[in-house]
């Protein structure tokens, strides 16, 4: 369906309940119902915390929630992917990580997700101060469309008398005195020190070879995108580090969506590359680095003369040049998976930890919990790794181990790598030399860096909020081998044609943008590749005709759409536009009696 004219009016369905084993949280301890809320309006983000578009998401959120804080209650119901993500503990760390300020619930097992029959994440519901549902958005980009709808809603049962103005139930947490909190990664400075990105505090923090007291803070502590000396400086989430050949630091500062330049001797901050606005499908992909949006750079490593990006936000490796103050892709297509070959050819799923190593330089490719690597030439290998799905703690050989979600690695001295394997509480070695996957540590909290000291490994154990130092073990840490697939049930389809159909209504009060030719993309894909026998591929039209392998029982369908929009008045010579877009990955089952339709809905008004 690809359709801008006005949504027919249908029968309101009254809002399911929130409902999850977790419970809740910011909330002070209490718990919510939809009944309270009445008289608000209510947007609920299914999110999952590993997710970077689900990240892009709350960030979209946050002007929205302050303000319209007096009318409007975002509920966050946290519905996971990984098994990590199922545990509390790792939720109440999430969400005090990414500084969300609102009530999150927690469901892990998708009882909710369910109830609102969510396919992707993230999801964004609106509910009307009446309770009932008045529309659905998948992916990002539509804090506009929904800033909009609030408007509607506010004025409409103003009137009406149904809506109910102040505070909302948001509780905040207390803070918690460490010296670090939810650090990113470190990098070895020449003189002995550590420098450390103090991720959710938006700063970076020297710390003397202890690995414990603080030598000095970088950054005001609040987010920011401010350049200047290192009291008034800003950051906002900053991650990856690494030295420049002049001996000054490049930090990936990745919600301002720019690489930053740390001047070691002064502690002055300047802007290298980024404009701080997210970069999407139709900008710019090179030139002057200072003109170029970035989509959230998670960490950096100088390979080949350049500064390589792990540009995680929209999967793929960019590329920096000091010598001429440019940027590019270096690897990458935008679509999230696990595809290896020419630099060019090449899928990633949210690349967030580097390592420059010789001949090759290392990748942490957290969503498909891979270990890959690129070499001289640009072209991508795997080493551990086998896809979006499959994940888990398994030792041996490389083609059976599992990794869950890694985010760092670091490189060894006999040329094997250690893979900081972040949601196993692990760290994990893989030697290219065997072809062997061990474990080096176990029952680490979140590990998400490292960095080798002598014969020793500074690990730095996100959630525990530290930098822990390890001697490196002459023999591997024994483990029980544990697999796990993604916890979504499978839809049911019948083997033959499936008739897909990306549900597309521009938001009130724009039209799709055609001026420059189609404004919709439909890419689609499957694991295994046997599953599709026909529809594969990329296109324009929104709705597309499948054909499914009979002798395949069981796979997951890859479903990547976006849509351009703009304002529809035809007064305003330059309309405000933008772009709406989702990746979904269906899990299916082939059954005889299954469906032959395959809805998705990108944007839709239930209103």
């Amino acid at each position: 369906m690809n359709d801008a004219s006005p949504a027919p009016r249908r029968v309101r369905v009254r809002a399911p309940e929130l409902v999850g084993e977790g419970g809740w949280l910011n909330t002070g301890g209490k718990e919510l119902t939809l009944a309270e809320l009445r008289g608000k309006c209510v947007v609920v983000d299914f999110w999952t915390f590993c997710c970077i578009n689900c990240l892009h998401v709350l960030d979209e959120l946050r002007e929205l929630e302050e303000k319209h804080r007096d009318t409007l209650v975002i509920i966050g119901v946290h519905s996971p992917k990984f098994v990590h993500e199922a545990e509390h503990a790792a939720v109440v760390d999430a969400v005090e990580r990414y500084g969300v300020e609102h009530p999150v619930l927690d469901d892990p097992k998708l009882a909710t997700w369910k109830q609102y029959a969510v396919r992707a994440w993230p999801t964004l519901v609106v509910i009307d101060p009446e309770g009932y549902v008045v529309a659905q958005h998948a992916g990002e980009g539509h804090a506009h469309a929904i800033e909009r709808l609030v408007e509607e809603l506010e004025a409409e049962h103003a009137a009406k008398g149904t809506l109910r103005r102040g505070d909302g139930p948001y509780v905040a947490p207390e803070p918690a005195p460490t010296v670090l909190r939810f650090p990113g990664k470190a990098l070895l400075l020449p003189g002995g020190t550590f420098l450390v990105s103090d991720t959710t505090r938006h700063q970076l923090v020297e710390l003397a070879e202890d690995g414990e007291s603080v030598v000095r803070r970088i950054g005001s502590g609040t987010r920011g995108l401010v350049d200047g000396p290192a009291d008034t400086a800003a950051f906002s989430e900053p991650q990856g580090l690494a030295l420049l050949e002049d001996g000054a630091v490049v930090v990936a500062d990745t919600v301002n969506h720019a690489l930053r330049r740390l001047d070691l001797a002064s502690g002055e901050v300047t802007t290298l590359a980024g404009t701080g606005r997210q970069w999407w499908q139709g900008t710019p992909t090179s030139g002057p680095a200072r003109e170029v949006d970035l989509s959230s750079p998670w960490d950096v490593a100088v390979f080949g003369g350049r500064v390589w990006i792990a540009m995680a936000g929209v999967h793929q490796l960019w590329t920096y040049d000091p010598a001429d103050g440019t940027v590019a892709v270096a690897a990458g297509t935008t679509n999230e998976g696990l595809v290896d070959g020419p630099g060019v050819e090449a899928w990633f799923a949210q690349p967030s930890g580097l390592e420059a190593a010789g001949d090759r330089l290392w990748l942490a490719d957290a969503e498909t919990s891979a270990l890959r690597w690129v070499d001289l030439d640009g072209a991508v290998h795997t080493a551990v790794g086998t896809g979006l799905f499959d994940f888990g703690h398994r030792d041996g050989d490389a083609g059976q181990a599992l990794l869950q979600h890694p985010l760092g690695v670091t490189a060894l001295p006999d040329g094997s790598v250690a893979v900081s394997d972040t949601y196993n509480n692990a760290l994990r070695r893989y030697d290219p030399a065997t072809g062997e996957v061990t474990t080096l540590a176990t029952d680490l909290r979140e590990p998400s860096d490292a960095v080798l000291v002598g014969d020793d490994i500074v690990v730095v154990e996100s959630a525990g909020h530290r930098l822990t130092r390890l001697r490196l073990p002459e023999e591997a840490v024994k483990v029980s081998s544990v697999a796990h697939r993604t916890q979504r049930a499978a839809t049911e389809v019948a083997p033959g044609k499936l008739e897909l159909d990306v549900i597309f209504q521009a938001p009130s009060g724009q039209k799709l943008d055609t001026r420059y030719g189609p404004s919709t993309r439909l890419l689609v894909s499957s694991t295994p590749p046997e599953l599709l026998a026909g529809g594969a591929g990329a296109g324009t039209d929104l709705s597309r005709v499948l054909e499914l392998n009979p002798d395949v029982t069981e796979g997951v369908l890859h479903v990547s759409a976006m849509a351009a929009s703009c304002d529809d008045d035809p007064a305003n010579e330059y309309p405000a536009c933008h772009v709406h877009q989702q990746d979904w990955g269906v899990p299916v089952r082939i059954t005889a009696d299954g469906a032959v339709r395959l809805p998705l809905v990108l944007a839709g008004m239930d209103g």
